[in-house]
């Protein structure tokens, strides 16, 4: 089954559909998608702008909501009649006992955390329970983190170094490090030790290592991931474009425009790539800005299994080949005339990034071929190679 498109790619589409500057077929091509695909997408904002009769988006997701809802309670009763069931046969107590109804239910298709909120105890012990996630070294952890205790108890001037000696004498196998990791995690400072405050503590989340150094190349689709943020001014105010391009092909596969430069702007580009791509392992490189530092930025990276870089700060060079694209765009489009509006612009920065850009404008790096056509030519090599 083939993947959706972003719903902004979409409300991109239709926007210049309404406009009828151009027939469906020429959008169609010009975007890289099906006649009928932009049809149904016009026709669905037809109906949900009211101009066309029929069943709105919005009430389409009111009746898949309304069917998950159902689905969910009578998966509740059923819970809550085999549990019944369950203790009229069995004297239990405690949650450890109903584990066993929540592997039978888990194998009817009830969902285990659906059942463990219904019987009111958490999913997590369930699921220690049977992965049994104990292993030899955290047993070991556990003793030598009850001798450094006792240790310490005794003269609570000891340090780490004096923990490990002492626990070296009374028979425990472990190095010094690993007792200092020990003793962090688990707080046992010496007495005399005093925690430093104030400026000495960094802001934010942590930045991420420079993996590229530079090198803009890449052997393969999604390997390298370049992203950065652009504004420019018009007539009701600024508008940022966050955009994410390909390395190997230099395609933009992501981007998302907005009126604010917040942390949603950049997150929103990065969907819009995973959407698109389904990337595994891509290294997305940025510069130091506050969006791509922030929590929800690289909590994406993390769900989606990317590797984050980042260039130092104030190096406009460790980006130097994103930059290049907003120069380009720079020139093309935002500079060509003054814009009144915010929606002209970004229907302009659309059209040229999807029109020109992707299919018509070739690029000397590529063999003098536009990102869409390299990329349709090389794939198919590699897939006969295979």
């Amino acid at each position: 089954m083939p993947k959706p498109f972003p719903k902004e790619f979409r409300d991109d589409v239709v926007a210049i559909a309404l406009r009828r500057e151009s027939s469906f077929s020429q959008i169609a091509k010009d975007f890289g998608i099906s006649e009928s695909c932009v049809q149904r997408w016009v026709k669905i904002a037809d109906v949900d702008g009211g101009r066309r009769s029929g069943v709105t988006s919005s009430e389409a997701a009111e009746n898949h909501e309304l069917r998950k809802r159902v689905k969910l309670l009578e998966q509740e009763v059923e819970i809550l009649r085999r549990a019944a069931a369950y203790l009229s046969q069995a004297n239990l107590s405690g949650p450890k006992g109903l584990y066993p109804l929540v592997s039978e239910l888990a194998a009817d298709g009830t969902p285990v955390a659906v059942t463990c909120r219904v019987l009111t105890f958490a999913k997590q012990p369930y699921h220690w329970r049977l992965q049994d996630p104990v292993s030899q070294r955290d047993w070991d952890d556990a003793h030598l983190i009850n001798a450094a205790i006792d240790v310490h108890a005794d003269d609570p001037a000891f340090g780490y170094r004096f923990i490990a000696d002492e626990l070296a004498a009374a028979g425990f196998t472990a190095s010094e490090r690993r007792v200092w990791r020990v003793c962090s995690e688990n707080e046992i400072f010496s007495a005399f030790v005093r925690k430093r405050r104030g400026k000495g503590r960094l802001v934010g989340p942590p930045v991420r290592d420079d993996l590229v150094r530079r090198e803009f190349t890449a052997p393969g689709p999604d390997q390298l991931w370049l992203t950065d943020i652009s504004e420019h001014p018009t007539g009701e105010g600024k508008i940022y474009l966050c955009a994410v391009k390909d390395v190997w092909s230099n395609r933009i596969v992501g981007y998302s425009i907005n009126e604010r430069m917040t942390s949603e702007l950049a997150v929103s580009a990065l969907r819009m790539a995973i959407q698109r791509r389904n990337p595994a392992g891509t290294t997305v490189h940025s510069d130091r800005g506050s969006q791509f530092r922030s929590r929800r930025f690289q909590a994406e990276l993390d769900r989606h299994g990317l590797v984050g870089s980042m260039g130092r700060v104030g190096a406009a060079g460790d980006n130097a080949a994103m930059e290049s694209f907003f120069a380009l765009l720079q020139k093309n489009v935002l500079n060509s005339r003054r814009w009144a509006t915010r929606e002209d612009l970004r229907l302009a920065i659309v059209t040229w990034i999807e029109r020109t850009y992707h299919r018509r404008r070739r690029q000397r790096v590529l063999g003098k071929l536009t990102p869409v056509e390299f990329e349709a030519i090389m794939t198919t090599q590699a897939a006969s190679a295979a």
